[in-house]
């Protein structure tokens, strides 16, 4: 680690004490500096930055990496958008609207970031808001109900759109200039993100896929056909694995367990990256930043230790 991290996460450290709340969270946000030497991936050790009782989940970086946005349910069991910013260690509320806001993602452009709204009575559909968290704006109208999305680019948006009744969840790309959508994929997981482009290619971006045999596949969007159904299978996700983040076009990390595992294309199958029991909990959804310096988790914190078991003495004849 180097001299920057080391200083940032001990002010992470020193934040978080005096910021702790009474009783254990069931799930938490974790911050890591995060490197890369030669395909080689470090990840420094993790520091609990919302550490509280509730729901704190759905972690995004800003394009400048300096905060994370994420969605947190307080004591009006009202889900809302918060803001984590890194260098001062600072919790700011966002959004405070009678609907609940998740998944909190930065526009293309950057002047706006969006949201799945959660709307009366629960037509799950995209808006948007201003970075101040004003002005609010439907994005797709006729599209729900949504449970996820990635931006493609400035126009294209790739959606998790929940099936009715049993039926799977599809995945959809929408033109928000016409407000139409194409199917491409169906029975479709959770993570759903922008896959970073090489050099030169096409925007694109990945998400997973259930086979057959309940198995996650981890699948990569082709947009240079411009065709419904051009998915192109990837990769076996690893055993109740179903969250990913992309470092660099050619190498993807996953949560397995209280363990990170990275995926490299120089190198066969996931291999483990860290184990981070010491620190947290069942990794579930994670995020890269822009900068590739730091790596979001959600996971819950360690169970305390249980305190020794007292010696009883010899029992008296």
């Amino acid at each position: 680690m180097n001299a920057r991290n080391t200083v940032l996460v001990m002010g992470l450290v020193a934040a978080n004490a005096a910021r702790a709340q009474r009783g254990t969270p069931e799930a938490d946000i974790f911050l890591a500096p995060l490197t890369v030497h030669d395909g080689r991936v470090e990840v420094g050790t993790p520091v609990n930055v919302t550490n509280r009782p509730g729901y704190d989940n759905q972690p995004s970086f800003t394009p400048d990496s300096r905060a994370i946005l994420y969605t947190s349910t307080r004591e009006d069991a009202q889900a809302d958008i918060y803001r984590y910013d890194i260098g001062t260690h600072t919790i700011t509320q966002v959004t405070k609207t009678p609907e609940s806001e998740y998944s909190a993602t930065v526009m293309p452009g950057g002047a706006r970031f969006s949201v799945i709204r959660v709307e009366m009575p629960s037509p799950q559909r995209l808006w948007s808001f201003r970075l101040d968290g004003s002005d609010p704006q439907l994005v797709l109208t006729q599209i729900k109900p949504v449970g996820y999305h990635a931006w493609v680019d400035s126009t294209h948006v790739a959606l998790f759109v929940l099936g009715a009744g049993r039926a799977p969840a599809t995945l959809q790309v929408a033109d928000i200039r016409t407000g139409t959508a194409v199917t491409v994929a169906s029975n479709i997981g959770r993570s759903v993100l922008p896959h970073p482009a090489a050099t030169g290619a096409a925007p694109s971006f990945s998400f997973v896929q259930y086979g057959g045999d309940t198995s996650l596949m981890l699948v990569a969007f082709d947009p240079a056909t411009g065709k419904p159904g051009n998915a192109v299978p990837f990769l076996k996700m690893p055993f109740r694995s179903d969250y990913v983040a992309w470092v660099t076009p050619s190498l993807v990390l996953a949560g397995k367990g209280n363990s990170l595992v990275a995926w490299d294309e120089s190198k066969p199958g996931w291999n483990e990256v860290v184990d981070l029991s010491a620190s947290l909990k069942g990794i579930t959804r994670l995020a890269v930043s822009r900068d590739g310096h730091w790596l979001a988790m959600v996971a819950a914190p360690p169970a305390p230790a249980r305190p020794p078991k007292k010696e009883r003495g010899p029992s008296r004849p």
